[in-house]
Parts: structure tokens; C-alpha cells; sequence
């Protein structure tokens, strides 16, 4: 019997999680990306046999038909780090294969890419070779190479249009590509140019099918089956419509089928109304049928516990591997008004009729509730989409189709919660500068739905208020609120400032308005309204209201109108719209007491739908004045220039990052810096602490003041003591040694303290890093004291942090005037305060691992040198650095992974 113990083979190296991803391709249907896997052997195969000879000889530089048995296992045992290969999948079949191997002892890896010819042309080979690119820096590759054969143009542009620089040689017919991987601003515009055509496209595919199948059509009234499928045929569908429904031959009169394999004709959009336990089998009959998305109406999933989350978790993966995006489950449906589509693949019985406005509500109960009040509302849309549980398409996505969707010119969302902070601040922040976006969001103060706990974060209210500050969304706090703004963006012209003029017929209507105005920070135009008295005709009317339009000093108008007559009320409202319609400025009206655009004030379009010149009425003058107030912030948002990164002076990111990659060495968990750390992170960005030391009784005190220099300030190191004065952690002014032993004994809890130099007199402010794990950094401002903590007077920005951000920053505290000047005092220097903000943002931005950061107090004086010619000081800081979190770049293109 032999001794020798078997051989264990060596297990197989495994790659991390996040190269694995669902990707959007270039035509809108979806994919499958992940690493290459011993097993997929057979797949390549596969592959090979489907290729061309010309796609092979491209690839191989030769008539290659099979791969040896030698080569298919090289090319499918690799080990994730030198050599890295990933394959895209599409249901059960391999289509696309990218990989770079890593030259010995280098840093340069060459690249290569095989994707069947039937894929070619849907942007996989960029996709491909995005994700290479960041594998390869996470392995410490800074360099990718290619060979191609120069007829191959269309691979050599892959490489040339993905926003890197390659050097290109010739020799022999093959180009030779060299380029650094590192992202630059090209590749990442390039890379976020081809999100947004492949989502909107993605989304364009549900919006615009040519053909829509029911599957749980029914013919009984009281089944959601039943109510689809007549909502589909009463709004008159442009295309067939397949009833589904194995124990039926008609539904409604409509011929149906058993299965969806069993339509002889395509199915672009398939309606998924059965129980949940039946939805798998329905996706895989969608799969083998090449359905290009779902719209799943069925509840049962996330919003019913675990089981039903990983139903969902199930749904989704297995939509997107088959080449299809899933709306829902769970949600009300969607709408598309485009006379030449005419969708109404929803829950709700009546539709608004076409319009300028985008529509997108989470909530799938309260979607036919918010339909109606737009209807009632007489406002347009062009689109509405209900996510339910939002599993896959997401606000987000809806965000990237109306950008580019020439029928959409508003966008209303209703918003219980995010699935992407990060990506939803940088799409708002773009389609804002041409189209404006309003949001409602619902959740404040309670916890988020079940329904949505899987695919959402939770995103404090701070970090919310910012994000939407930041990129221009015009936030709303009701449902009637989110109607009355656009209602008044989809039919008025932007203001270009606050003047607003008051005409009406009543001077107690008048004055609440002017009240409404000033309460919503806009200016009155003149010193009183316009009254043209109860007695005026129609023609005085739009007299003067065409008077005040014509005035320079005005920039919007408030119309009020309560008529003596009943049957005046024709003539007053055309003689409103005749002046209105061809307004440059906006115009809104209190007029009788309507909301929306009642038909005096419409401008009628092609189907009767309120056109741009219509006049939106609100129900109270407080209401037209809010709405117009959120709209000329917005207006104001818009025409601010963008702002800049200025370039700063004494900065010295490789110091700071050695000080925090040192302490990760030491803490790979992370935590809070020393002193001694965090003076040396500080000043590599030019922010300075006053002279400081650490004491422990009080001959060291007495020893680090002798050093400082007189006078000194002693400060409890005790978190509860910190900066408070007024319970004596703080002992200031102290002149000399007797002073500071006496300070040692009287500050409260024996802990060390801190002996620091005496900053001359200023006001107290305080900056701060704030990280949201879900969302990123924000750059927190606020005057400092103990009233201004206890009320939160706090201001919140995203980063990047520009000049003109930091500038608004400081004086979007109450507290501003502290700082400027108030009753008489000296004002501070304001741009030092900038300056400093500017600093701590491009730490926060430099180095994601410092994960908190807080310096309080920031003293700043006026303006004249101080300390060393410095009007500003730092007299205390504290940071903790950890592993990073949302701040950290997102990377290559992939979808938002489903119950995360």
C-alpha cells in the first residue's frame, strides 16, 4: 500500500465580485458581462463556429475555424490578474470575449476582442474594453497594446473613439495601438455619451413597441388582465395586440393564444399580468421569443418579504441575461401619448392627452390617482412610466430618455426613494440645463416601503436637500406643489428674474398677492398692484395687462380675476389669453378659482391639449405665487454660469495621501487620526492649525505654552467639553504660567488638554466633510456657537465644489449676516472662507479613505493680515480615514445590480 497522499489540485483563482455586471448595449437591449470561467469552453467553441471567416481571420490574423484543445484552455484558464479575460452572454449563448495579457515584468498588457457577427455594431467591444481597462488598473497595468490588422476599421476605431490617446505605428499591414488606460475627461464624456444613447435607447424600446403582448389576459372585468388589455385596445394601440391566456381562444374579442411561443407574429413589449409563482416561466418563453421588455404588473416580489425579494433578485437577472429590460414588478404601468404609438400599457382607465411633460412615479397605487389629477389638470404628457418596486428601470433611466426626447420639455418625478444617488445628481445636474426637472420626494420622515428596501439607500434629508440644490431640481413638497410648477414650466416661458407686477380687479386679492410675494423672496415690480376695479371692461384688462408685459422692470405677472358677471367670464379670459399667449415673460393667473388651464386661458394643440401660451390658474394666489417663486429659483440656477475649479496654490496631494496611506497600513479598517497626523494631511492642502500641543498635568502645559508663547488657550480634549466655553472646557487669554496652571485645575473631567495659541478675535465658524456612504461627500458650512448647532443652521454642497459654489455656501447660512457686517461690526474676509472651503472640498475629492473630517473653530477676522498675515485660522480639527465608500468613481459602464 502506498504512503503517497493523492494530489490535491490547485483551486482556481477567483475573480473579484464587481467585474461582474448586466450592461446596456448600444441598441438598448442588455447583456451579460462576467470573467471567463473554465466552463465556458464549450461556449467559445460555440463562438468560433458562428464567426466568419473574416471575423476569425480579423481576430486570429489567420483562417483559424476551431480552437486547438491546447488553446482553449489557455484562453479559459486564466488567472485574473496578469491575464484577464471577461465574455459577454446573452441567455445561453456566449457572444462577445475580451482579455489582455500582461507582458512579463511590465506594466503594459496587450488587449484583443471576438464578438459574433451578429452582435457587431452594439458597442461591445467599447464595453468590452472598458472594463478590461479598469480590471487592469485595479492589477497595477497602466498601459494597454493592440494589434490589428489595418483593414479591420472598425475594431481600430473601438480603440481610437473611446476618448483615449493612442500612439499608432504601422508595419506589414497591422497598426500597432499603445495608449495609457488611466480615465481621462475624454474617455469618461466618451463613456457617459454611450450610457446615455444605450439607456434612452433601452427605454425608446418600451416606450414605441410595434407589437404588445397581455400575458393573464382575461376575460373576467375584475382581473388586472382584463383591465390592460382594454386600456391597450380603447386607446387605440398602433399594432397588434396578443391577448395571452392558455384557457381562453378570445379575450375581449381579440383572438388569444396559449403561450407567448404560440404568437405567430414578434413580440417587442410583453405585459405580465399572472400570479408571481408563474412569472419565471413567463420570462423564459420571453427569452426563446426575443421579447424586448417587461412591464411586470404583478405584485408578490419585494414588497412581500424575502421570498418575494428574491423572486425579484430572480426576475431581473434573468431578464437582463436574456436582452430585455423589466418595468415593476408591482407597478401601475406605462403610457406613451405619441400619436404614432398610442400606449396605454397601464392601470388607468384615462390618459391625459399629449403634452411636453415626462412623467415618472414610483408608487404603483398612487400612479392612477397622480394620471387623473394631471388629466383633471388639462396637462399634456408625453410620457409616464410607473416603476412599482423599480427592480430594473429606474428614475435614472428615465432621466437619460427624456434628455434627448424631442417631445419632452419638463420632467415631474415622484420619488420614494433613490437606487443610485451618485448617478441621479449627475444626470439631473445635465438635463436641467436644458430641460427642468421637479421632484416630489415622499419618505422624509419614515422609513422607505418594503417593496423598495432591496433596490434602494437610504439617503439622509441633508444629503437630499443638497443633491437636488446642486443640480438644479426644483424640489416641491406636495403632490399639488409638483402639478402646480409644471403646469406653469409646460406652458410659460422661464422669468429672467423676480419682478413680479399684480393686475386684477380686486384690491384685497391684490394685496394677498403682493403679501405671497414677498413671503417667497421675489420683489415687487411697483409699490402697489394694478387694480382696474370691478367696473373695467375685458379690453381694459388686457390693456393693462399688456402695459405691465411691455415694462422693462417686470419680469413676471400675476394675473387675478374674480368677475362681476357670470357671463363675462368668456371675454375676460380671452382677453388674458390675447396678451399672454405671445408673453415673453411668464404669466399666471388666479382666475376664478380654477386649477390648471380652464378653457379661456387654452391654447389648444393638435388634440386639444392645452399648447405653450396657455395661462395655468391656481386655486388661491398663494399657490400661483409659490409655483411661480420655485420657478424663477430654477430660472436663476440656469442662468448661473457653471463656476470652475480653480487651481490652488500649496497643495501636496502625494504628502497627504502618504500620511493616510500610512494609517491605513497600520488600520486597514480605519480610524480617527492623531494630532501629529492630521496637522501634516492639513497642511498639505494649506490649511494650517494654530500652534498646538498635547499635555497631560500641568508642568507639560505650562511647558508647551512656554514654547507656543503667550497668551495661550487651554482646550478639554473630552468630546463633550470640546469648544464649549460655557460649561469651562475652554479656557482662554491666559497670559502666563500662573494663568495656565490655574486653567489646568479648573477644566472639568481630568482629561489631557490641549494647549494652543490664542487666535485673535473673529467669528466662529465651522466646515465640514460629511460622508454618505449611499451618496458621496458633502462639504457642510455653518457660523459656529451653541444656538446655531441647537437650530442646525448648517449648509450642505455635493462635490466637486467650483468657486461659485463655495461663494453661495457661505452665505446660505441664517447666520450670513454675522459674517457681513451685522449691527455695525467689522465684515469677515469672505474669500479666505472660500478659499478654505475649496481646500477641504479638494481633500474630501483628492483622498475618498478620509471619511470624515471637521474643523471647528475656523476664526476668521477682517480682512487686513492677522496671525502672520492670515485674516483666517483653524483652531481645531478631528478626521478619521477608513476604507472608501460612494465617493469613489463608479467605473466602467454597468447596471444598477438588482436587491443591492
Amino acid at each position: 500500500m502506498s504512503d503517497e497522499q493523492p494530489t490535491v489540485p490547485e483551486p482556481e483563482p477567483q475573480p473579484p465580485a464587481h467585474w461582474e455586471a448586466d450592461i446596456v448595449a448600444a441598441d438598448g437591449g442588455t447583456v451579460h458581462l462576467r470573467p471567463i470561467r473554465p466552463d465556458d469552453a464549450e461556449g467559445l467553441v460555440g463562438l468560433m463556429e458562428r464567426s466568419s471567416d473574416q471575423t476569425r481571420y480579423y481576430r486570429f490574423f489567420g483562417p483559424m475555424k476551431r480552437l486547438s484543445e491546447r488553446d482553449l484552455r489557455r484562453f479559459t484558464h486564466v488567472d485574473h490578474d496578469n491575464r484577464v479575460a471577461f465574455v459577454l452572454r446573452l441567455g445561453d449563448q456566449l457572444i462577445g470575449v475580451g482579455r489582455y495579457d500582461r507582458y512579463p515584468d511590465t506594466d503594459d498588457a496587450e488587449v484583443a476582442f471576438l464578438i459574433e457577427d451578429a452582435h457587431q455594431g452594439r458597442g461591445l467591444g467599447s464595453v468590452l474594453l472598458e472594463h478590461l481597462a479598469a480590471a487592469a488598473l485595479e492589477r497595477g497595468i497602466k498601459r494597454f497594446v493592440a494589434e490589428v490588422l489595418a483593414q479591420n476599421n472598425r475594431m481600430v476605431r473601438v480603440f481610437l473613439d473611446a476618448g483615449y490617446t493612442p500612439t499608432r505605428t504601422y508595419e506589414e499591414g497591422v497598426v500597432h495601438l499603445a495608449f495609457p488606460i488611466a480615465p481621462t475627461e475624454a474617455a469618461l464624456a466618451v463613456a457617459a455619451e454611450r450610457e446615455q444613447r444605450s439607456e434612452s435607447r433601452s427605454i425608446a424600446r418600451l416606450l414605441t413597441p410595434s407589437s404588445v403582448a397581455v400575458v393573464g389576459a382575461s376575460n373576467d372585468e375584475e382581473k388586472i388582465g382584463n383591465a390592460v388589455l382594454r386600456h391597450l385596445l380603447g386607446y387605440g394601440f398602433d399594432g397588434p395586440i396578443y391577448p395571452v391566456n392558455p384557457g381562453a381562444r378570445h379575450v375581449r374579442g381579440v383572438p388569444a393564444y396559449a403561450g407567448l411561443e404560440d404568437i405567430p407574429g414578434d413580440v417587442d413589449l410583453a405585459v405580465v399580468a399572472v400570479p408571481a409563482d408563474e412569472v419565471a416561466g413567463v420570462v423564459e418563453a420571453a427569452r426563446r421569443k426575443k421579447v424586448h421588455g417587461l412591464v411586470v404588473i404583478s405584485g408578490g416580489f419585494g414588497e412581500s418579504g424575502a421570498e418575494g425579494r428574491a423572486r425579484e433578485r430572480a426576475l431581473v437577472l434573468a431578464a437582463r441575461a436574456s436582452g430585455m429590460r423589466v418595468v415593476g414588478p408591482n407597478c401601475l404601468g406605462i403610457v406613451s401619448t405619441d400619436p404614432a404609438v398610442r400606449l396605454n400599457a397601464s392601470l388607468a382607465p384615462q390618459v391625459p392627452g399629449r403634452g411636453r411633460v415626462g412623467f415618472f412615479a414610483q408608487s404603483g397605487a398612487l400612479g392612477v390617482a397622480l394620471l387623473e389629477r394631471a388629466r383633471a389638470r388639462n396637462i399634456g404628457l408625453s410620457s409616464f412610466v410607473s416603476a412599482g418596486n423599480r427592480a430594473d428601470v429606474s428614475g435614472n433611466d428615465l432621466l437619460q430618455f427624456w434628455a434627448t426626447d424631442p417631445g419632452t420639455e419638463v420632467v415631474l418625478l415622484h420619488l420614494e426613494s433613490f437606487g443610485n444617488p451618485r448617478k441621479f445628481a449627475r444626470l439631473a445636474r445635465s438635463v436641467g440645463r436644458t430641460k427642468p426637472v421637479v421632484a416630489v420626494k415622499s419618505g422624509r420622515h419614515v422609513r422607505m416601503t418594503a417593496g423598495l428596501a432591496g433596490t434602494s439607500v437610504a439617503v439622509p434629508e441633508e444629503s437630499v436637500a443638497a443633491l437636488f440644490s446642486s443640480a438644479g431640481v426644483i424640489r416641491v413638497e406636495t403632490l399639488a406643489q409638483l402639478f402646480d410648477v409644471g403646469t406653469l414650466l409646460a406652458h410659460q416661458p422661464l422669468p429672467a428674474g423676480d419682478r413680479v407686477a399684480i393686475v386684477g380687479n380686486s384690491t384685497a386679492l391684490g394685496v394677498l398677492v403682493a403679501d405671497a410675494v414677498l413671503e417667497e423672496g421675489l420683489t415687487l415690480a411697483s409699490e402697489a398692484p394694478v387694480d382696474i376695479g370691478t367696473a373695467a371692461a375685458p379690453e381694459e384688462f388686457g390693456a393693462a395687462l399688456q402695459r405691465v408685459i411691455d415694462d422693462d422692470a417686470v419680469d413676471a405677472v400675476v394675473a387675478v380675476f374674480l368677475p362681476p358677471l357670470a357671463q363675462q367670464v368668456e371675454q375676460f379670459g380671452r382677453a388674458l389669453l390675447e396678451v399672454a399667449r405671445n408673453s415673453p415673460k411668464p404669466v399666471v393667473a388666479t382666475f376664478l378659482s380654477t386649477e390648471g388651464i380652464p378653457p379661456e386661458l387654452t391654447v389648444p394643440g393638435e388634440d386639444g391639449t392645452p399648447a405653450r401660451g396657455s395661462v395655468p390658474s391656481y386655486s388661491t394666489p398663494e399657490r400661483a405665487v409659490i409655483a411661480l417663486a420655485k420657478v424663477a429659483e430654477y430660472a436663476r440656477w440656469r442662468r448661473r454660469p457653471v463656476g470652475e475649479l480653480p487651481e490652488l496654490a500649496d497643495v501636496d496631494e502625494s504628502a497627504a495621501r502618504a500620511v493616510v496611506e500610512a494609517v491605513l497600513a497600520e488600520a486597514p479598517d480605519g480610524r480617527a487620526l492623531t494630532d501629529d497626523e492630521l496637522i501634516r494631511l492639513l497642511a498639505a492642502y494649506g490649511l494650517p492649525l494654530l500652534r498646538t500641543h498635547t499635555a497631560t498635568d500641568e508642568d507639560e502645559a505650562v511647558a508647551a505654552a512656554d514654547t507656543i508663547g503667550y497668551p495661550v488657550v487651554l482646550k478639554s480634549t473630552a468630546p463633550w467639553l470640546r469648544h464649549r466655553t460655557d460649561l469651562g472646557g475652554v479656557r482662554m487669554d491666559l497670559a502666563d504660567a500662573g494663568a495656565v496652571r490655574a486653567a489646568f485645575g479648573a477644566i472639568p473631567a481630568g482629561d489631557p488638554v490641549i494647549v494652543q495659541e490664542m487666535a485673535a478675535p473673529g467669528v466662529a465658524t465651522v466646515v465640514e466633510i460629511v460622508d454618505d456612504p449611499s451618496f458621496g461627500a458633502l462639504v457642510s458650512f455653518g457660523v459656529g456657537g451653541v444656538a446655531t448647532d441647537l437650530l442646525g443652521d448648517r449648509a450642505y454642497r455635493t462635490l466637486p465644489l467650483t468657486d461659485l459654489d463655495a461663494a453661495e455656501l457661505v452665505r446660505a447660512p441664517r447666520a450670513w449676516p454675522l459674517l457681513n457686517g451685522w449691527r455695525g461690526s467689522e465684515e469677515v474676509d469672505v474669500a479666505a472662507l472660500e478659499d478654505t472651503l475649496l481646500r477641504v472640498a479638494r481633500l474630501a475629492d483628492d483622498l475618498p479613505e478620509v471619511l470624515s473630517l471637521t474643523l471647528d473653530p475656523v476664526i476668521v477676522g477682517p480682512a487686513q493680515p492677522w496671525h502672520g498675515g492670515r485674516s483666517l485660522v483653524i483652531a481645531g480639527a478631528t478626521a478619521s480615514v477608513g476604507r472608501p465608500t460612494a465617493r469613489v468613481d463608479p467605473g466602467p459602464r454597468k447596471m444598477r445590480s438588482p436587491g443591492v
